[in-house]
């Protein structure tokens, strides 16, 4: 990891593209480009899709609509959000994101600290071909997928 004395940036178009069963996102800087400090990422939804109820244990997460109408749930409550609305994840929150739009959206991510930006890029590696091995894969990130459905409403 080098360190983090020079600005990180990503021009447009650029970034690793990794397409994995939680959708296609581009990674436009990792953590090791910012001493560890912060990973960004964009996240491409189709209408209806989101990730599942999941908590974040080490990193606080910000999003940025960049294109769409999101809803957000975060520890039960909702927030509905559309092109240039942020809202902050904190770390431990039971969270997910759905489109609710009819056409694909586009999220900006930025999790603080970094490192789960390398999450898409080791699922596309090695597909998870069970629960638990999805398991194993998120745990190395510091990622919990939570199904009770009381805590993910």
């Amino acid at each position: 990891m080098q360190p983090f004395e020079q600005a990180a940036f990503s021009p447009a178009g650029a970034g690793q593209i990794v397409t994995d069963r939680f959708g296609r996102h581009t990674i436009r800087i990792a953590a090791a480009e910012t001493g560890g400090r912060l990973g960004v990422f964009e996240a491409e939804v189709p209408p209806g899709e989101g990730p599942p109820p999941h908590i974040h244990d080490h990193e606080d997460e910000f999003f940025r609509v960049l294109s769409g109408s999101f809803a957000f749930w975060c520890n039960g409550a909702r927030v509905d959000l559309t092109a240039d609305g942020t809202l902050v994840v904190p770390r431990g929150a039971v969270h997910r994101f759905q489109n609710t739009g009819s056409t694909p959206g586009r999220l900006m991510c930025v999790m603080t600290p970094g490192g789960f930006e390398g999450f898409f890029p080791a699922v596309a590696a090695n597909p998870p071909e069970s629960p638990a091995a999805m398991e194993a894969i998120a745990s190395r990130f510091h990622l919990r997928f939570v199904m009770d459905a009381a805590e993910a409403a």
